[in-house]
């Protein structure tokens, strides 16, 4: 089981989201894009662990979504 993120963390992040796109499922570059705006190293750090997970989910549903899916055999 995971943690819970608090809500300023999760509205801060998308907020973040929304507004700047350049954000990748790597917790390492979204910190470096991050070091300027954030000034406490703790919530940096969740911020972009964060929004790494956030990318990773946006870009599994999106694999989903774009699979084929497979037709059901025909029953008899």
């Amino acid at each position: 089981m995971g943690r819970i993120k608090s809500a300023l963390i999760k509205r801060t992040s998308h907020q973040l989201l929304k507004e700047d796109n350049d954000f990748t499922d790597s917790f390492d570059y979204n910190k470096k894009l991050l070091k300027d705006t954030m000034p406490s190293k703790k919530t940096r750090n969740k911020i972009a662990g964060y929004l790494a997970r956030l990318k990773k989910a946006e870009t599994k549903k999106h694999e989903k979504d774009a699979s084929p899916t497979q037709p059901k055999p025909e029953e008899r």
